[in-house]
């Protein structure tokens, strides 16, 4: 491993691999159970198989093959793809609790009255920066039973709003998300809750794992849209990162699905606020690595100061590069979506979505991070996916960063092209 100093405001961290340990991704992302979740979703109301949006002017600028960002901003009502992972992890609570086959299990017979004559009426709980929370709170809802969400005291009032609005009681925690996530489960064993964490710990894995496996349902759906492209997989997948379950989702899934045959390059990336898998792999012991204080970022939903163990094992074992930013970054990728290039599709995204497309320009466009550029072999054959992982969830940050100018590039990086 090498930590490579750049002069263009990314810290970078190559990470060499003599082979790659792909067995546990493939044990926590069997291709069966990513079937079994989009059989499942496809039976909520409201699904449809977001974009996988190819934005080939861009490509065509920045020296690259083709760039997509499979827009998770539509996904359903909710304008994240959190929900994929929050339903999931329900569904296989039930399907454990009523002794389900995969065949009996179905989103009709879990909102029926004749299951939740069976269950009782449940509450889950969960913290959360916004998106997870809010996903939850929907599922419960759809589902027939109640919601606690906790959130921090930085959480905006439109995330906090936008929870509520799907029946969850929400309860602000002074501090950051970790502070959020250990009072909650204080709480639910108090209260008899059932906890719908997307982060684990010691004795608390089954249902991290679950979330993270519902999420392969986007990937399931790239991979379709991929191949009718003619494209087999993509080159390189840039992915950010809070906790790490989205990125170990994402890396897992491929890894296991490629078998070590022409595997992407994957790239995580966090703000320098909040870095705590960059940390992780920068301590370089194979052991997850906690951040403090504030975490403060305009990046709320990666704002995670305790990475996932679990999570962090698939990463520590098959990413290839970590890379944290600050905020501007993310920043500049909101305006490129927001204002393509003539002929490429707008694509509204929040901070958390956009900052790996920030990370590609910066990379690509401005001097340094010449070991990592050579290291990642981006070139005119390259198929990059990225994830938006949110649309517009917090409008104030959205129009103080679009309209306003929040959070500009510095001079030093700002680029001509």
């Amino acid at each position: 491993m090498q930590k490579v100093h750049s002069e263009s405001d990314i810290d970078s961290i190559i990470k060499v691999h003599e082979t790659k340990d792909i067995s546990l991704a493939k044990k926590m992302f069997p291709v069966e159970t990513a079937r079994l979740a989009r059989h499942l979703h496809s039976q909520l109301p409201g699904y449809y198989m977001t974009r996988l949006a190819a934005l080939p002017n861009l490509a065509n600028m920045l020296g690259v093959g083709g760039i997509y960002v499979k827009n998770e901003g539509e996904r359903m009502e909710l304008n994240s793809f959190k929900v994929m992972g929050g339903s999931f992890a329900l569904f296989k609570f039930f399907q454990d609790k009523l002794g389900l086959s995969d065949d009996e299990l179905s989103v009709d017979y879990l909102t029926s009255d004749e299951c939740r004559k069976k269950t009782g009426i449940i509450t889950f709980a969960s913290a959360t920066d916004g998106n997870h929370g809010r996903g939850i709170a929907w599922a419960s809802k759809m589902l027939g039973h109640k919601c606690m969400i906790y959130v921090h005291s930085e959480t905006s009032q439109a995330r906090i709003d936008a929870i509520k609005a799907y029946g969850a009681t929400v309860k602000v925690i002074p501090g950051n998300y970790d502070h959020a996530v250990h009072q909650c489960v204080v709480d639910a064993e108090k209260n008899g809750w059932e906890v719908i964490s997307d982060t684990s710990w010691d004795g608390y894995t089954e249902v991290p794992t679950r979330i993270m496996q519902g999420y392969t349902t986007m990937l399931l759906e790239a991979q379709k849209q991929f191949s009718s492209q003619g494209i087999e997989y993509p080159t390189h997948v840039f992915v950010q990162a809070g906790v790490g379950a989205l990125a170990a989702s994402v890396i897992g899934f491929y890894a296991a699905l490629c078998n070590g045959v022409n595997t992407p390059k994957f790239i995580v990336v966090e703000p320098n606020k909040a870095g705590c898998i960059f940390e992780s792999a920068k301590e370089d012991d194979g052991k997850p690595h906690n951040v403090d204080g504030s975490l403060s970022t305009i990046m709320a939903g990666l704002a995670c100061g305790e990475p996932s163990p679990i999570a962090w094992d698939i990463l520590k074992e098959n990413a290839d590069v970590f890379m944290q930013v600050p905020d501007y970054v993310a920043a500049r990728g909101m305006r490129i979506l927001a204002t393509p290039l003539k002929g490429d599709p707008m694509i509204i995204s929040g901070e958390s979505g956009a900052v790996t497309l920030g990370a590609l320009y910066q990379l690509l466009t401005l001097p340094g991070n010449e070991e990592v550029k050579k290291y990642l072999d981006i070139n005119q054959h390259s198929n990059i996916l990225f994830i938006n992982t949110e649309g517009n969830t917090d409008p104030k940050s959205f129009r103080q960063i679009i309209w306003d100018g929040a959070d500009q590039v510095p001079a030093k990086f700002a680029t001509e092209r």
